[in-house]
């Protein structure tokens, strides 16, 4: 159960696992002894290579944690430590430099504290890894599928954070939940979908002044320019595109920054499924 806003915002996300099936994933709190860090090679690392000693620790135990239960459920399709740290960690990390510089930039306030909202987090990218990053950030973290919030559950636990909330559910519903709806600084969603429906699943949780962050690849011009109309429907605007420093073998990345600059109209972001289906 999550509480936020009182008690009239109470949301209630059912794990809906059998017993037998609930202890088919879950791994032991003991895994929090088994991150021994040896293997990892950090060299190429500059991100996370900011991070003081405690957040390195919380960040060894989640990728340890990731790789155990993806034996066991479809997580990520890395199955390697240092290759989770490049692909998935690093990567996440890099968005934080533009994040924080458009938001001290165009939003006129502090980034010190900020409510974070990561839509389709999956295994937890890139909300996880940014809580981390940034303890006095509170994060959201949506994700749809019960076992992937049970896992993002055991997460919390043995990183032992106070900064993370998990919600099961889709953005379009809590979109037109005023538990949700434009009640967040900055949204991030990474690796869910193009632009187009990204815009329609994020831009209504963002409250006005506030930025819609997506990392994308070395050349989303494309895919930016056949959103424009959707951004601007759900009373964004395009800020910039910008390259980001990462070491990820996927080349060169790009984070697609926008900032909120009206109410989302009340008839977005649509019903369920249908931002997918019909971009607009």
């Amino acid at each position: 159960m999550l509480l936020t806003n009182g008690t009239r915002c109470m949301v209630h996300f059912n794990l809906q696992f059998s017993p037998g099936t609930f202890f088919k994933h879950l791994i032991p709190r003991k895994s929090k002894t088994l991150c021994h860090h040896k293997s990892i090679n950090t060299t190429s690392l500059s991100h996370f290579g900011t991070l003081n000693s405690h957040q390195k620790d919380q960040v060894h135990l989640y990728v340890d944690a990731l790789l155990q239960w993806n034996k066991r459920m479809n997580l990520t399709a890395v199955k390697e430590v240092d290759e989770v740290m490049e692909r998935h960690v690093e990567d996440s990390l890099a968005i934080l430099p533009p994040l924080k510089d458009s938001y001290g930039r165009h939003c006129g306030t502090s980034y010190d504290k900020l409510k974070l909202v990561d839509v389709g987090t999956g295994a937890g990218l890139p909300g996880v890894v940014l809580a981390i990053a940034c303890p006095e950030w509170e994060v959201t973290l949506i994700e749809s599928l019960n076992k992937r919030c049970v896992f993002l559950e055991h997460v919390v636990s043995i990183i032992e954070s106070s900064n993370i909330q998990i919600v099961r559910g889709r953005a379009e519903d809590l979109g037109q939940n005023s538990c949700f709806r434009e009640q967040f600084d900055i949204a991030v969603a990474r690796a869910v979908a193009e632009m187009r429906v990204l815009a329609e699943y994020c831009l209504p949780l963002v409250r006005v002044g506030g930025l819609f962050i997506a990392p994308k690849g070395h050349d989303p011009e494309d895919e930016v320019k056949r959103a424009e109309s959707a951004i601007h429907k759900m009373g964004g605007s395009l800020l910039q595109v910008c390259s980001v420093q990462s070491q990820s073998p996927l080349g060169q990345r790009t984070a697609v920054i926008c900032s909120k600059d009206r109410l989302t109209p009340k008839k977005y972001p649509r019903d369920t499924g249908t931002p997918a289906k019909e971009p607009l």
